[in-house]
């Protein structure tokens, strides 16, 4: 019989305790599922054929919605400067807000000193680790984070030699 103790709140007469163990899925894991699933069929169909060590970002919002951008180069600008490789055009965009810089497989963001900053998830940020489903905003442009289902899970460059 288990009898409720400061060690065992739960225990009751009726029901023994077990010794196995439950796994379940990550929060993030989950909410990157579910971005990825609540995506159109169009970015679903052009995040599937995305090549490996890349990834997309899709505009949610802001004056280029559904606006898609291809980050497949080590080093990829985004701000108000017609020679930033991600233009966006706006006045809450500094003219080099922010850069994606490849690592691997795996994709930073950094902050260039904006003055608006650089959000992820809602969070300000100096330099973060995009995952996939990550909504990064970069003044009144909101877009989501989508890597190369061929890039996920694939050792780094160093892992592999």
């Amino acid at each position: 019989m288990n009898r409720q103790t400061p060690d065992n709140p739960h225990a009751d007469a009726h029901h023994d305790m077990s010794d196995s163990t439950m796994t379940f899925a990550s929060i993030n894991s989950l909410e990157e599922a579910f971005n990825v699933a609540s995506a159109s069929p169009e970015v679903r169909e052009s995040v599937s054929g995305l090549p490996r060590g890349s990834a997309l970002l899709v505009v949610q919002a802001g004056r280029s919605q559904g606006e898609r951008f291809l980050l497949d180069a080590d080093r990829i600008v985004a701000g108000r400067t017609e020679e930033a490789d991600i233009f966006l055009n706006d006045v809450t965009v500094s003219r080099v807000h922010a850069e994606f810089l490849r690592q691997g497989a795996e994709f930073e963001v950094r902050d260039a000193g904006s003055l608006n900053g650089t959000y992820i998830n809602r969070d300000r940020i100096d330099r973060y680790t995009l995952k996939n489903g990550d909504e990064i905003q970069i003044g009144k442009y909101r877009m989501i984070f989508y890597i190369s289902p061929q890039s996920q899970g694939a050792p780094s460059p160093q892992q592999g030699q």
